[in-house]
């Protein structure tokens, strides 16, 4: 039997018969000896799990987007019954391309899409509004006092008068700016919705609700007439239309990676199973989700890739080790123990690894965030058998094509021979040295200093107007854009709320501080207008005297305050009287603009809050975007922090060193800095969207330094210098971890092409992260461990005099 010890001592057995199938560890033994059994369990799961797959579905939540347990949310939603239309709503626009709304025609298709949208599924039909609506009401002063009505009468017959009339009653809702556009050219439909289709509690079907809206905006579309819709229901809906495109990538991405991988193993048969078994992990984990009660959503969907991505990184790592072995003539079953003894543990702790950089993400208090975390924490479960079991376990059975294994023998024997060494190779080791050495660490600090100075300037939330998931020029954002430009009443609102003791509601000392924060927001530059129960008590006043704007003020006498509140809009006040709410129509939603009104209304409560009266914040969906965004400032630091934590215990766990710990972590901090400073670069904000994708970096690029780690590591302690070990580790693992980095970064890469403007971002940032965590392990862990590897001096006796020389070797000291 020749013994070839060129790679953890393990001999090369050319026959079974010279291999005790009873050595290695238990797992081994129990997996190995029983391979048919296995291989047969895992197709029957297959077959069950895609089954079971297919009954997955597509959708989202407008309440698992929101932090539930952020106090202002919980404020939100101690007043939700109260507050209808401030939470999830369509904004539906109708626009006249021709003349005003005051046109019969115009008024006819208002009232027939008002209608059909009446009956759509989840609108709360009572808080609904619009031109036709008996809730939409005018207030005039006439020689008789106070009167008003429904802004089109039941007398309304389209005629001219009919119109004018609609004309004045519109004049005097106080609807221009915010039902009505300031150039009479369009009018909103408001539909408050339910996350509840139906009484039995059927959740709201996003993408069937945007495909029926879809349907009425091509039904009530013509020359005269052009239909506008946002609302959070729009955009997931887009996103959901936009998925079906991102699947075009998926299978892209899949393409890339098999053609590159194949490029590099030239083995069809091992090429093939490799990809299968990513394929199989994402089969299972597709298959679990609907029997765990989840459905995928527009932010989840790019996990099935990344678990197809993190497989192929540790499938490619087992089918090299194994066509290694093989090419040295070990037999195919032999090789597969071998490769699995060496890279088991590896595996088992870079996916322990990347498990915890997506569970971490359950510190945040958004629960799209934590299915998120769930659903990739359960893919990475399933990848820990499908490619560290059943992947070499079926490569014992097929084996590797004969040249395949030649060509990767024959590149190690070439290298490490007496021929000289590889080019590229031999550039890496050279940051092993110390010269080399200190030039990377050098450059990596400069880098690290200045990426940490630009990142200080990351913002939190959107740094655009519109809908960020989505491209500036998508349909949804040119629709949001024409109500900013032509409302004063945007559709991103920032609710106050005053609670106040029963019935007092209405009293001058209320309205007195309600009217003075109203004043404090209008001097925001983002704030467009704003409207509460004091600005309408001041127009009421002047209003009930003759118009003077001398009477624009606050009553001060509550009968006339009483006489007010009783014609004054429901949306201003309860039926208790305990509650008021102060509008903030904000001109975008962007993080400054939220962070303004924010420190406002807070300090504005602090410095002004009564005993009985309280202002609370904040309803509306710039609200609860504001809400969002504290969260996710928070909740970047913890996860930052608790990451990194569990990456160091892991690594720990795996070599026993704190100076491998140092080796193994400081490229993937690095990186993190960088990506951060890339963010402020590209103008991308940390969000529910983006917020993942540094914990997933670090979480999958920590893979690259264990692989590179563990086989340097185990040369060093068997007697060789780093450099020598360094070397031997990138022809075992390190051209795998180029192979994966530069294939990952590409696959991924071309997300930036999608319309789907957060997938687009996530694309372009886990690209950098994957090539620049590859760069780290590759050129600043070995420059690391030049100073924290120190090998020591240890004693072999050489087989021609059997004396003992000094070799290097890690020793204690690693």
């Amino acid at each position: 039997m020749k013994h070839d010890t060129s790679l953890d001592e393990h001999p090369v057995i050319r026959d079974l018969k010279n291999f005790d199938l009873q050595s290695g560890s238990l797992a081994e033994r129990l997996l190995f000896n029983n391979r048919l059994v296995v291989m047969a369990l895992c197709v029957l799961v297959t077959l069950l799990l895609g089954h079971q797959a297919l009954r997955l579905q597509l959708n989202a939540s407008f309440e698992k987007m929101i932090p539930a347990k952020h106090p202002y949310i919980v404020n939100y939603q101690a007043n939700k019954a109260e507050l209808a239309g401030l939470g999830n709503a369509l904004r539906v626009v109708v626009v006249a391309r021709q003349g005003s709304i005051f046109d019969a025609t115009y008024l006819d298709t208002l009232k027939k899409l008002n209608d059909e949208l009446f009956l759509l599924p989840s609108v709360e039909r009572p808080f609904m509004k619009s031109l036709w609506t008996p809730a939409t009401r005018w207030v005039g002063v006439t020689e008789e006092g106070l009167d008003g009505g429904p802004v089109i009468p039941d007398d309304y017959d389209g005629s001219a008068a009919s119109l004018e009339k609609v004309r004045l009653n519109v004049e005097r809702s106080g609807e221009i700016g915010q039902l009505v556009a300031q150039d009479y050219q369009s009018s909103i439909i408001l539909l408050p919705l339910s996350e509840s289709a139906d009484a039995n509690g059927k959740p709201l079907d996003y993408h069937a609700l945007s495909q029926r809206l879809e349907q009425l905006r091509a039904k009530y579309s013509n020359d005269n007439i052009e239909v506008r819709i946002t609302g959070f229901a729009k955009v997931v809906g887009d996103l959901i239309d936009g998925m079906r495109e991102v699947l075009m990538f998926f299978a892209i991405a899949i393409a890339i990676c098999t053609a590159i991988l194949f490029w590099y193993t030239r083995c069809v048969r091992s090429t093939v199973l490799v990809v299968l078994c990513s394929l199989v992990a994402v089969v299972w984990l597709l298959g679990l989700l609907p029997l765990l009660g989840y459905v995928i959503d527009p932010f989840s969907v790019l996990v099935p890739f990344l678990v197809f991505a993190i497989g192929m990184s540790h499938g490619a790592q087992k089918m090299n080790g194994i066509m290694q072995d093989i090419g040295r003539g070990t037999h195919r079953l032999v090789a597969a123990r071998y490769t699995f003894r060496r890279l088991f543990l590896a595996g088992l702790t870079a996916l322990m690894a990347d498990a915890v950089g997506f569970g971490v993400l359950m510190v945040i208090q958004i629960q799209v965030i934590q299915d998120l975390a769930v659903t990739a924490s359960i893919g990475v479960a399933m990848l820990i058998f499908t490619n560290l079991v059943l992947l070499p376990i079926l490569l014992s059975f097929t084996g590797v094509s004969a040249a395949a294994a030649r060509r990767s023998l024959e590149s190690e024997t070439a290298a490490t021979g007496s021929a000289p060494k590889h080019a590229f190779w031999a550039f890496l080791d050279l940051f092993s040295q110390r010269k080399w050495a200190s030039v990377a660490i050098v450059v990596a600090a400069v880098l690290g200093v200045l990426g940490f100075a630009v990142s200080h300037h990351l913002k939190i939330g959107d740094l655009n107007p519109g809908a960020p998931e989505l491209r500036p020029d998508s349909r949804y954002n040119q629709d949001n854009a024409y109500i900013a430009r032509h409302y004063a009443a945007s559709s991103d609102i920032y609710v106050v709320m005053v609670k106040t003791p029963q019935f007092h509601c209405a009293h001058y000392r209320t309205l007195e501080q309600v009217d003075a924060l109203e004043w404090q927001l209008q001097q925001l530059p983002g704030v467009a207008s704003t409207k509460s129960l004091a600005s309408l008590s001041k127009l009421a006043a002047a209003g009930m005297n003759e118009g003077s704007l001398e009477w624009y003020e606050i009553p001060r006498t509550q009968d006339m305050l009483n006489a007010i509140i009783t014609r004054a809009p429901r949306e201003l006040f309860n039926q208790n009287c305990d509650l008021l709410t102060v509008y903030a129509y904000l001109k975008d939603h962007k993080a400054d603009t939220l962070d303004s009104v924010v420190r406002t209304v807070e300090e504005f409560s602090r410095a002004n809050e009564l005993k009985d009266v309280k202002f609370l914040s904040a309803a509306g969906n710039a609200g609860i975007e504001a809400a969002t965004n504290i969260v996710v400032k928070r909740a970047n630091t913890e996860m930052l922090l608790l990451v990194y934590a569990a990456v160091i215990v892991l690594a720990f766990i795996a070599f026993r060193s704190w100076r491998a710990v140092v080796c193994a972590v400081l490229p993937l901090m690095l990186t993190s800095v960088l990506c951060e400073a890339l963010m402020v670069a590209l103008g991308i904000g940390v969000k529910v969207a983006t917020l993942p994708v540094i914990a997933l970096g670090v979480g999958i690029g920590v893979d690259y330094a264990l692989y590179v780690l563990t086989v340097t590591l185990a040369h060093q302690r068997a007697g060789l210098s780093l450099s020598e070990a360094y070397y031997k580790a990138l022809l075992f693992t390190g051209k795998v971890v180029v192979l994966t980095g530069i294939t990952l970064g590409i696959a991924v890469a071309t997300w930036a092409f999608s319309p789907i403007k957060f997938q687009a971002d996530m694309g372009i940032l886990l690209a950098f992260m994957f090539v620049g965590n590859m760069f780290g392990a590759l050129i600043l862990l070995p420059a690391l461990g030049h100073f924290f590897l120190r090998s020591k001096p240890s004693t072999t006796v050489t087989p021609d005099s059997g004396r003992q020389t000094p070799r290097a070797a890690s020793g204690a000291s690693v």
